[in-house]
């Protein structure tokens, strides 16, 4: 399985194949996937007042949620930023940011007008959960300011699955890509990690399954 090199259109089809096959839905998948970055990130940073989260509205924001609540679990106190508002997110992936909000954790809308607000240098850990393996045009509006905003952090950057802006297939930069340190990647490396500007944009690549074989 650690051989294989998949591209973003075999990543979707494992996704579809464990529900239809398995029966395996995706909020397994997302609360296996969330639980391994959280695992990392603790593994990672030392210092468990000082970590953030940036999430999107689609199923990577929804892996950064679950990370965010088990590293809650483990007496963490992340920040969790949402790359545009509560009424955006849709499906699994408002599920946990529900669960989220429901334990009292502080989640803030991020926009243009309050970017400034975020004080980045207080982090020493950056989960970079905004864009995933999906993402095919270029990256645009807020998330490319947020990815300007990780990349300028003096922290270390964990992206979750693929850095933000990275095209998972050709390993070309969409407009704007996370430079990350760590890339907790689901259960192969995606082609565009290890072609064009991806090895240059991933760090050390870890690994992890999500409880269904290649």
């Amino acid at each position: 399985m650690r051989k294989s090199l998949l591209t973003a259109k075999t990543a979707k089809l494992i996704d579809q194949e464990a529900g239809r096959r398995f029966g395996i839905s995706t909020l397994v998948l997302m609360e296996n996937a969330g639980a391994a970055v959280a695992r990392y990130a603790l593994e990672t940073c030392q210092d468990r007042k000082r970590i953030a989260c940036f999430c999107g509205k689609g199923n990577n924001g929804g892996d950064g949620f679950v990370a965010a609540r088990h590293m809650l679990a483990k007496g963490a106190k992340p920040d969790v930023y949402l790359a545009g508002k509560f009424s955006q997110v849709e499906r699994e992936a408002k599920t946990n940011l529900d669960i989220l909000r429901a334990l009292d954790c502080q989640v803030r809308e991020i926009d243009q007008d309050s970017l400034s607000s975020i004080a980045i240098e207080k982090y020493s850990l950056i989960i970079d959960a905004l864009l995933g393996v999906g993402l095919s045009g270029p990256v645009r509006g807020i998330y490319q300011e947020l990815i300007v905003l990780i990349n300028s952090a003096d922290a270390a950057v964990l992206a979750v699955d693929i850095p933000s802006g990275l095209d998972a297939t050709t390993g070309n930069i969409l407009g704007a890509c996370v430079k990350a340190d760590i890339t907790v990647t689901f259960v192969a490396r995606k082609l565009g990690m290890v072609t064009h500007e991806g090895l240059a944009h991933c760090g050390r690549v870890i690994i992890t399954d999500l409880g269904l074989p290649l």
